[in-house]
């Protein structure tokens, strides 16, 4: 194989990401211009806002973020709540680490890996050859990313006047991402396992947060060992 032959598919591989990496963009966007809106109402300029999006890219933290800062909460009591609340990447790593060729660049990728982006990678990855793993992943976050931040700055800038002309579109942007989310797992609700989780999701959206908490983290629990169950099975066959 010559060099050429060997980069091309290292070129595509970032094309292939970008693309699939797209039908996000329909959850990021407008849960960003949420965001850039509340963060304008809480003080934030433009380059604040933004910022903000550049460098802690978390939503459920950015929004605690701007409200702690908001209210004048000491800065390690921010630091410290944002860190709990993005915990659960401590999870996501080691999840999707078995399928990450080696490279110098991955922990700078890692800033891009969201619960989406994670779900995404968690189901293409394997799938992919490994020389065309960095580029996909490259691709799938910056698109995810930029597409976050670009949200942001519609919602400083214009997002007052979005939800001024149609109110709808306010109540509807915060549900965005949770229901990309949704979509992402209805797949998987055919096994047993999965299906606890619709039923949490369930309980929570009709108001029994009490029941719903419960059944979530069993659900996890056994979603983890029914995954390491069934690697291990194929580790065994082959």
């Amino acid at each position: 194989m010559t060099s050429a032959e060997a980069i091309a598919p290292r070129k595509l591989s970032w094309v292939t990401g970008a693309r699939e990496a797209v039908p996000l963009l329909g959850g990021y966007i407008p849960v960003a211009i949420s965001f850039g809106l509340i963060a304008a109402q809480a003080g934030f300029n433009v380059w604040e806002a933004g910022a903000v999006s550049v460098l802690v890219y978390a939503g459920a933290s950015q929004f605690l973020f701007v409200a702690m800062v908001a209210s004048g909460a000491p800065l390690w009591l921010v630091v410290v709540m944002s860190l709990l609340i993005n915990a659960r990447h401590v999870v996501y790593g080691p999840n999707i680490a078995q399928w990450l060729p080696h490279s110098r660049w991955w922990p700078w990728l890692m800033h891009g890996l969201t619960d989406q982006i994670f779900a995404l990678s968690h189901s293409r990855l394997p799938l992919l050859p490994e020389n065309e793993r960095l580029g996909w992943f490259t691709g799938a976050m910056l698109v995810a990313w930029f597409s976050w931040i670009g949200g942001t700055l519609v919602g400083v800038v214009a997002g007052a006047e979005l939800t001024q002309r149609w109110p709808l579109l306010g109540e509807v942007m915060p549900f965005a991402l949770p229901a990309l989310f949704l979509v992402l797992l209805a797949p998987r609700f055919k096994s047993r396992p999965w299906s606890l989780a619709l039923a949490a999701i369930l309980l929570k959206l009709s108001g029994l947060p009490n029941a719903a908490i419960p059944i979530a983290a069993a659900c996890g629990a056994l979603l983890f060992l029914a995954v390491d169950a069934n690697t291990r099975k194929g580790v065994n066959h082959g």
